[in-house]
């Protein structure tokens, strides 16, 4: 994996542990000589992953959309920074530009972006794993409403094994870079008629 898009809050959160993990995850990358996309702004989890992976030598890339450059102050010390004009070229290219998707803690955004790469994954749009970095337990729900959608037979139970999840980002990485894509583009009803 060359790059890797993460996708997190624009704010720090509440719990200290979140921004623990985004600096732990820029430096790993860094150390890995795996390049950071992401949202492209310098607050929150956002700009602690893109100050941690910049610190470290890395490679940086972020997305921003003109109108958030301001609200989500973007960052001006980048490796490259994309000033796109609307929220679907913001999350399409940072999918053309990455090899794999991490989530950290983060709000409707990062679910919003998270979701649509599974989805896009299971359509068998592209075959790029998609991984949460569940820190502090932060993702736990999200999963067992996913769980609880297979047993109601909504999700099919391939499509959720798609979903990498992990609270620590070595391992998270090591499974990424060990997943197949044979869940992508598998039919994705379950039921017909």
């Amino acid at each position: 994996m060359q790059r890797i898009c993460v996708y997190c809050g624009s704010s720090p959160g509440a719990d200290e542990a979140f921004a623990a993990a985004a600096r732990r995850l820029g430096l790993l990358l860094a150390e890995r000589d795996v390049g950071v996309v992401f949202g492209g702004g310098s607050v929150g989890l956002m700009g602690i992953l893109a100050d941690a992976a910049l610190s470290a030598g890395g490679s940086v890339t972020g997305v921003i959309p003109r109108h958030l450059a301001r609200k989500e102050l973007a960052h001006a010390n980048l490796t490259r920074l994309h000033i796109v004009e609307t929220m679907h070229e913001r999350k399409r290219l940072m999918a053309e530009l990455s090899d794999g998707f991490i989530a950290l803690p983060g709000g409707f955004g990062t679910l919003d972006e998270f979701a649509e790469m599974v989805t896009w994954r299971q359509l068998g749009h592209h075959d790029k794993p998609v991984a949460l970095l569940n820190v502090s337990g932060y993702f736990d729900h999200l999963l067992a409403f996913v769980a609880h959608a297979v047993d109601q037979r909504l999700i099919r139970a391939e499509h959720r094994a798609m979903i990498l999840a992990d609270d620590d980002p070595t391992r998270l990485l090591q499974r990424m870079l060990e997943a197949t894509p044979e869940a992508a583009g598998t039919d994705k009803w379950l039921d017909r008629g």
